[in-house]
């Protein structure tokens, strides 16, 4: 986990770098994921060429929870994810993805063992929606002035909420599979679903155009962050559970922020700092006391 939370915290600034090429958010994640899908698809057919009993697909009857996986954690995620860094940047992205998402899984999950929350969970709910609104607001004002990160803001409050129907369906489904099975079959699907989107878009020849750091960027998204990330991930919530996987992101936020500041020239703001502490802990008070 602390290598995936590198890799995943270092990708929302290399996505910036993709953005800067002059690619849409469909078009980045329409190319992540087609190579990715195609990386995984060809260590699939040689694991089946090595041994002919390996299964590579799913069965039928949970194809409509792979698909669900697929549209949640993969198509309609990073289209959002990646718009709202465009319009927001790449540290709001990663406070909002990385330290709401533990809150409403631990909440749902809580939810669904029928347990209820103690007084300090519940305190932390609180302060973690007050740290909320203060990264939403950013301490902006007067929201005409700045119309595309309140925009980015709100939008990228939509990817916790896909994260967690990813994560607790994912957890459902692991017991049946390998955690690279699931992921290459979630990824090739969310990628093939990319696909139409862009095509409306009018984006998908753009990467015809991109220089080599553009190149660069997409393939680590598609190899660091897809193929070796996802992996780590699904192995982790398969052994540790949801919760504990998901508290892990809260690293996340720092790498971004750092690396958001050296490599695009983003300012960490004072709001952008109190609300992420008020974010954190308040998901922490959360998670501790489960």
């Amino acid at each position: 986990m602390l290598t995936l939370i590198s890799l995943w915290g270092s990708s929302f600034v290399v996505v910036k770098i993709a953005l800067q090429e002059g690619l849409t958010p469909i078009a980045v994640a329409t190319l992540r994921f087609l190579i990715a899908g195609g990386l995984f698809s060809i260590i699939l057919l040689l694991n089946k060429a090595r041994q002919p009993e390996y299964t590579i697909l799913i069965q039928r009857k949970d194809a409509p929870i792979v698909l669900a996986l697929a549209l949640s954690g993969i198509t309609l995620f990073f289209s959002i994810q990646y718009t709202g860094i465009q319009f927001a940047g790449a540290a709001m992205a990663s406070i909002l993805v990385c330290l709401l998402s533990p809150l409403l899984i631990t909440a749902i999950t809580t939810k669904i063992l029928g347990e209820n929350l103690t007084r300090k969970q519940s305190l932390g709910i609180i302060v973690a929606a007050f740290g909320t609104l203060t990264v939403v607001t950013g301490g902006v004002l007067d929201f005409q002035t700045d119309s595309d990160y309140l925009l980015g803001t709100l939008i990228l409050l939509i990817t916790p909420v896909l994260w967690t129907i990813y994560t607790i369906l994912g957890r459902r489904i692991l017991s049946e599979y390998s955690p690279f099975l699931l992921v290459a079959n979630v990824t090739v699907m969310g990628g093939l679903f990319l696909i139409p989107i862009s095509v409306l878009e009018d984006s998908f020849f753009d990467f015809l155009s991109l220089s080599t750091s553009g190149w660069l960027a997409v393939l680590f998204l598609s190899t660091t962050c897809s193929l070796i990330g996802y992996c780590i991930w699904f192995r982790v919530l398969r052994d540790a559970g949801p919760a504990v996987t998901s508290a892990f992101l809260f690293a996340e936020p720092v790498v971004t922020s750092v690396m958001a500041a050296l490599l695009v020239g983003e300012r960490l703001t004072a709001p952008l700092a109190l609300g992420g502490t008020l974010i954190f802990f308040g998901v922490f008070l959360v998670t501790k006391y489960l």
